[in-house]
């Protein structure tokens, strides 16, 4: 009757704590949100560092990815 749903394994589930985090300290859409952490590289940095992040608070979590996007955005080129 009901479809088995994928459960999300732990990296999965920080991940998108995060991302509802990120979101709700920007005061931005999901969309915004999804797109920003998209063109980081912000699920591979959380996953790489997961093992250190997942320890942290909420607030040092953000400004950790807030300093990874800033990081990240600075090296990507520009569209013209």
């Amino acid at each position: 009757m009901y479809k088995q749903h994928k459960k999300l394994n732990p990296i999965q589930q920080f991940q998108l704590f995060c991302l509802e985090s990120y979101r709700s300290a920007k005061g931005v859409s999901g969309i915004l949100a999804l797109n920003d952490f998209k063109e980081a590289g912000v699920f591979s940095f959380l996953s790489s560092g997961y093992e250190v992040l997942h320890t942290q608070g909420q607030s040092f979590i953000v400004s950790e990815i807030n300093r990874f996007i800033n990081r990240n955005h600075e090296a990507l080129p520009r569209k013209r």
